[in-house]
């Protein structure tokens, strides 16, 4: 969904959360509120969840603590959250990984992203990028679908995990495409990148925070990107929808919510402060060297759209015979 109706949506919205500010005010928790993020502090997930800290501890006047527990592509984290007081005083910088894949990926989950959950606003999404080394033979997305049905799982791809968005990505590719390869999980994009420098594995889908870095450096070449129009951030990089694959979008996202018991004052009084965040320009210009766009709307808007990715993952993790072991 664009931007603008995102916003024009919760302008609407808004206009009943402003007025009169005594009431507002009393909407909000005593503070200090954590907001917990499930990766290691400096990823893109931190990054954003501080700046969006900040700029709301400025409004309100109540100290937003960023909180890393990393571990389990954000599962630890969100599993905690899960189990919080609902009274706003912590809240999650829920992922793609914790509240769109791992339901359909993991039987045994401790928390239901649906019930345990309240969803406040999209923060924002960002594409992946299907990147290798200049030293790779084939530097086009159409050149590396031929080179895989030449030497069918021979063609190594990494990835950030099994079941990671990363992985997700490439399986959608290969069903798309028909094609075999060979995939590689790591433990993270660290130990990701520096094998595909190295050249122990040729390709892979990463996150646009973690490899547009090594593009604008000449490390690493993209040879798409993943949502369904092209990031503002990486204008001159195809779509893998537009290289003949209509309807692919696999992109990362990033969402605020709260445990599953948040009062909707507090939900959406949040809402409406987050999306006045998320118009600062100053805010948009950062966010923009991230890739991150298409933030804001309303909760309702964001409950839609994480059960859609729900259904959605979990067929492709049914598709795919994908487990967390495999």
């Amino acid at each position: 969904m664009q931007r603008r109706k995102f916003m024009a949506a919760s302008v609407l919205l808004g206009g009943s959360l402003t007025a009169p500010q005594s009431w507002a005010q009393s909407t909000l928790p005593s503070g200090p509120i954590r907001l917990v993020v499930g990766f290691p502090a400096g990823g893109g997930t931190d990054v954003l969840a501080r700046l969006l800290g900040q700029k709301l501890t400025a409004m309100w006047g109540i100290p937003i603590i960023v909180d890393n527990r990393a571990g389990a592509a954000g599962i630890i984290a969100a599993d905690y959250v899960a189990k919080q007081a609902s009274d706003g005083n912590t809240l999650l910088m829920a992922h793609i990984n914790s509240h769109g894949i791992a339901p359909g990926l993991h039987r045994k989950l401790g928390y239901s992203a649906d019930k345990d959950f309240v969803p406040i606003t999209m923060v924002g999404q960002t594409p992946m990028l299907l990147v290798g080394t200049p030293k790779q033979p084939a530097k086009t997305l159409s050149a590396l679908v031929e080179l895989c049905r030449k030497s069918p799982g021979q063609v190594t791809f990494g990835s950030a995990g099994t079941g990671s968005a990363q992985h997700l990505a490439l399986e959608e590719l290969k069903t798309r495409a028909k094609i075999d390869v060979l995939h590689v999980p790591y433990r993270g994009s660290a130990l990701l990148m520096n094998d595909l420098f190295g050249g122990q594995i040729q390709y892979c889908f990463e996150g646009m925070t973690t490899a547009a870095p090594h593009i604008k450096s000449g490390r690493l070449i993209a040879l798409a990107q993943t949502r369904a129009k092209r990031s503002k951030s990486q204008p001159t990089v195809p779509t893998v929808a537009e290289q003949g694959y209509p309807g692919f979008d696999s992109g990362i996202w990033f969402a605020l919510v709260g445990p599953g018991k948040l009062p909707t004052s507090i939900a959406r009084r949040m809402n409406a402060d987050v999306n006045k965040v998320l118009a600062m320009p100053d805010v948009m210009e950062r966010f923009a060297e991230f890739g991150a766009e298409d933030g804001g709307g309303t909760p309702e808007q964001l409950d839609t759209f994480m059960k859609a990715e729900q259904r959605k993952w979990a067929k492709i993790i049914r598709d795919g015979n994908i487990t967390p072991d495999n």
